[in-house]
């Protein structure tokens, strides 16, 4: 286990408007606001032709090959995130959301593009007083967090 403390800095409530890209808002925002760090949680819909990561095609091969899939229909949301500069300081949005439609749900990592459905509110967490940056970890070939 790796750890490091923070602090809690500012706290935004955040809307996401019909066709918006999530990581892409998100990250852009983050930005713009001068936000290295943050925690995030999300509701709302997601729109069909959405992407997930929904885990790796086989457990040992490395690098690690992700699986997608692609919703088929417009489903609700409900997803956490956290928020870390990469290597060269960009806010890099690491978020995994639950996608349900009637008694049907798919959960995984959204960084192939999810696209809001009407809308999605966002509760999100700045956390100050941290050094945290993802690293490209080429054995497994995503960027990992290193608190």
């Amino acid at each position: 286990m790796k750890y490091a403390e923070t602090k809690l800095g500012r706290v935004f409530v955040i809307r996401l408007e019909d066709g918006e890209i999530v990581h892409e808002v998100v990250e852009k925002f983050a930005k713009d606001q001068g936000m290295r760090a943050a925690g995030l949680i999300i509701l709302g819909g997601a729109n069909d032709g959405s992407k997930l990561v929904v885990g790796p095609e086989e457990k040992d091969a490395r690098p690690v090959n992700p699986m997608e899939h692609e919703l088929d229909n417009v489903t609700e949301v409900a997803g956490v995130g956290t928020l870390f500069p990469d290597e060269e300081g960009n806010p890099m949005l690491h978020m995994h959301m639950a996608c349900g439609r009637n008694d049907s749900t798919v959960t995984g990592c959204i960084r192939k593009g999810v696209r809001v459905w009407q809308i999605m509110e966002i509760i999100f967490y700045e956390l100050v007083g941290t050094t945290g940056k993802r690293y490209l970890d080429p054995k497994l070939g995503f960027k990992l967090l290193i608190p």
